[in-house]
């Protein structure tokens, strides 16, 4: 990434909204907080678990939230906003990391440098723009997530929502989520069945650079 990306990066947050604040049936399972991910360590600009998002997103989020919950299911996010520093986290470890622990579980089939070339990785998000999510369904009947035949993070091939090499069942369940993703004003990726845009994004232009925690959202 260019330098220039890095100096642009803004700090305000005065447009941003936490994700549970207008959908409150929401699930979060923030990953990069975690060190359940494709590194293996809490990633940079995580302080705290929770979803951030534009609050356009927010409000469309919403409506698909609702209309979920009608047929038995809740949204389980596990991540929305994601800062530029985060990003940089990502393309280092990329470039110079040798560490390899994380591959059987996230991409056991691709090299590091692939993850970036076959475009699992950006090296400029979308997330940082702040009307991006990662999400799948929770079925409220048996409080499990819904089975998309690859569970997220997982790079291969195997997760682009139009894979056939799955279930009748599992292929269902990923066209209905991006159904209503898509019904709603989100625009789903080739690569990522768990990924989607909202269409007419507040901020095309504009990548963030402040922390995932409340005190960004209560501050600004």
């Amino acid at each position: 990434m260019s330098v220039d990306y890095y100096k642009k990066a803004v700090m305000d947050a005065s447009g941003f909204v936490l994700l549970a604040d207008f959908v409150p049936g929401i699930i979060q399972e923030i990953r990069y907080y975690s060190t359940y991910n494709f590194i293996g360590d809490r990633i940079d600009g995580y302080e705290e678990p929770c979803a951030i998002m534009t609050a356009e997103a927010a409000r469309v989020l919403k409506a698909v939230s609702n209309e979920v919950s009608v047929h038995g299911y809740r949204l389980k996010v596990f991540d929305a906003y994601r800062p530029v520093c985060a990003v940089r986290h990502f393309v280092l470890w990329g470039i110079e990391d040798l560490d390899l622990r994380m591959k059987p579980f996230f991409y056991p089939d691709l090299e590091k440098q692939e993850l970036f070339v076959k475009g699992y990785i950006a090296a400029r998000s979308s997330h940082s723009r702040g009307s991006t999510v990662d999400l799948t369904l929770l079925d409220m009947k048996t409080g499990r997530e819904v089975d998309m035949g690859s569970p997220f993070d997982f790079f291969s091939e195997a997760s682009h929502p139009d894979y056939r090499g799955i279930t009748q069942e599992q292929y269902e369940n990923r066209m209905y989520l991006q159904n209503i993703m898509v019904r709603n004003g989100f625009q789903p990726y080739d690569c990522e069945w768990w990924h989607f845009t909202l269409k007419d994004e507040p901020y095309p232009e504009t990548y963030f650079e402040f922390p995932v925690s409340s005190r960004s959202i209560n501050h600004s």
